[in-house]
């Protein structure tokens, strides 16, 4: 009896080490728990672990884009939601300039992020050139609100780290500095109606002011991947007028080095089960397979396997 229960014990474990041995893991990155990417790269990880075998998926709650570059780098993370600095780690240019990252590879298509920018109630900041002297929110450390932030205030003429005093706040830490009235105004980078910006727009801390045509047509010329975008009005409380912004859309990127059928796995089953990630947002119903055109770095092979077998891409 002995032996047959030590037999049996063994068996069991060579049998759950086969298993485990044949398990993928994989963890996407995302951004601060106040936006948009944490759930969805959440719900995306939920996805993959339910529907296909042997693969377990997690969320890293991260400081955004660069930081989730920065961590595919150390091998750290094999998956990331990203906003349009995606196309300049790939290539190498402004922050990147001298290190481009070519082991990105494009899967999934996200929706559009604006540019967004909230100025606190009595400040009297009327346009970006009244940033001057100002505490501006530009984002997390290592993220792609950082980093467009400072691209927009170039743009505008002013040196980040001289001509404002910088604020490097998250997502959902906005919200709050505008009520304890620490920041003069916010420059965000997210999808409409992230809760950064509907927090302190709905307790009527914030106005919205446009980004000038002059400064919008020399960001879009810099960067391709930006175009101008305008923000309906009543989008937030005490939003009666569009505002004139400019946006960039977003994706789920992989590093090159995960296996063909995985991504093409993680691609179909995402797209296959939507209707759960459209739930967790109602951005997500931007997502489409033939959004993936837009997709500016190279498409993971195992990702375009699926896009031309539904003919999303030829």
């Amino acid at each position: 009896m002995r032996k047959c229960i030590l037999t049996i014990m063994i068996l069991t474990f060579i049998l759950s080490s086969s298993a485990l041995a044949g398990t993928n893991f994989i963890t996407i990155g995302t951004g601060s728990t106040g936006g948009v990417y944490y759930p969805v790269g959440a719900g995306l990880a939920k996805i993959w672990t339910k529907n296909i075998k042997y693969l377990k998926a997690d969320a890293q709650s991260t400081g955004g884009t660069v930081h989730n570059i920065q961590l595919m780098d150390k091998k750290e993370i094999q998956a990331a939601t990203m906003d349009n600095n995606y196309y300049n780690a790939y290539n190498g240019l402004l922050k990147y300039k001298g290190k481009n990252h070519k082991y990105l590879r494009g899967m999934l298509p996200l929706y559009p992020e604006p540019v967004q920018i909230m100025v606190a109630k009595g400040s009297g900041i009327k346009s970006i050139k009244d940033f001057r002297g100002k505490r501006i929110s530009i984002g997390a450390v290592a993220s792609g609100t950082e980093l467009s932030a400072h691209e927009l205030l170039k743009a505008a003429g002013l040196d980040p780290d001289k001509d404002i005093k910088g604020e490097n706040l998250g997502v959902g830490d906005t919200g709050g500095a505008f009520a304890d009235k620490h920041i003069d105004a916010a420059i965000m980078l997210g999808s409409l109606g992230m809760g950064g910006v509907v927090e302190p727009s709905t307790m009527g801390l914030v106005e919205f002011i446009d980004i000038p045509d002059d400064v919008i047509k020399k960001v879009v010329k810099q960067s391709p991947y930006w175009y101008r975008f305008t923000i309906p009005a009543n989008t937030y409380r005490g939003q009666p007028k569009p505002i004139k912004t400019y946006a960039g859309p977003n994706i789920v990127a992989v590093t090159a080095d995960l296996p063909e059928d995985t991504v093409y796995q993680m691609t179909k089953t995402a797209f296959e089960n939507k209707k759960d990630l459209v739930a967790i947002t109602p951005h997500m119903q931007h997502m489409t397979p033939e959004g993936a055109k837009n997709i500016m770095i190279p498409l993971h092979p195992g990702a375009l396997k699926y896009y031309r077998e539904i003919g999303a891409i030829k």
